[in-house]
């Protein structure tokens, strides 16, 4: 069964943008594409919208692109609540003409668009109201070009869910990303693979790891990380210069942080398990390495 889908995205941070767009753009009709007209985040720091919108233009060859720029950064009010409510607008946009959403983040790439369409297909079927497909933490790339990915305590595959990566139109989400609704629930394996979640949680139907929506959360140059802790809406939930360093110090020595993965506790916010890893591809950071860099951030090439 084909479904109609449509796409929004935020447009705040140019790393892996394009690949992140171009990773679905055959399956979607329109993306909305959110930004805030000041060019500020959450937490009220400039972001470079400017080089975003080159970024998709570069890779938007049918004219999907649907530019929506709004008001998002409220002074008083937390990052958390102003994502939320950039994403409910933009969703509630992108629902038009449209029966289901995707809605994943801009460093998030899939890697098999056919068996992601075909889970959404078997959510449709189910009568379902959201996709919960699995995620692969990446968290630095290594010397050797491999990289260090959030796994469970026994260096197996963990898979992650930061909300629903694609809802049905009119859907309205409750925080971030989240849906409270019945959701079409795809994991590794038939028993539950994400450390957050009880071995007894259902699990609709499984795909190979090498299928997980890749999220380059980390993977970033350490000038773009110190971006990162300045505009994240969790920019006020962890102690990110004790992350940062940790960052560093596990990126230069992979092998040292997957050996003692074992004795480590389980992170908070971010996985502190690591294993290293091949993936099935690796994008490139940016299409336009050189682009005109904005004054407000200066993004080193990745």
């Amino acid at each position: 069964m084909i479904v109609r889908a449509n796409a929004y995205v935020l447009a705040g941070d140019p790393s892996f943008l394009a690949a992140s767009v171009q990773s679905y753009y055959d399956a979607v009709d329109r993306i909305v594409v959110s930004y805030d007209e000041n060019h500020l985040s959450w937490s009220g720091e400039a972001i470079p919208v400017d080089a975003c919108l080159r970024e998709l233009r570069e890779v938007d060859p049918r004219g999907k692109l649907d530019l929506q720029p709004g008001a998002y950064s409220h002074p008083g009010v937390s990052g958390m609540e102003c994502e939320t409510s950039q994403r409910r607008a933009a969703l509630a946009s992108a629902s038009e003409g449209a029966d289901w959403v995707l809605q994943l983040d801009s460093d998030e790439v899939i890697p098999d668009l056919s068996l992601f369409m075909e889970m959404l297909s078997r959510a449709d079927t189910a009568s379902a109201s959201g996709l919960d497909f699995p995620s692969r933490w990446i968290y630095a790339r290594t010397p050797d070009g491999r990289f260090l990915e959030g796994c469970s305590r026994w260096w197996r595959a963990a898979a992650g869910y930061p909300g629903p990566l694609a809802v049905r139109a009119g859907a309205l989400l409750k925080h971030a990303r989240q849906y409270e609704g019945p959701l079409f629930r795809v994991d590794f394996r038939k028993q539950n693979t994400d450390p957050w979640r009880g071995r007894d949680t259902p699990v609709h139907a499984t795909v190979p790891v090498d299928a997980g929506v890749l999220h380059f959360s980390w993977v970033r140059t350490a000038e773009e990380m110190a971006t990162k802790a300045k505009i994240s809406g969790h920019r006020d939930a962890v102690d990110w210069q004790a992350g940062i360093r940790r960052w560093r110090r596990h990126q230069r020595h992979p092998r040292i942080a997957t050996a003692l993965t074992p004795l480590r506790r389980r992170g908070l916010l971010h996985p502190t398990w690591f294993r290293l890893v091949e993936l099935p591809i690796d994008p490139p950071q940016r299409v336009l390495p050189d682009a005109p860099v904005e004054p407000e951030i200066a993004f080193a090439k990745g």
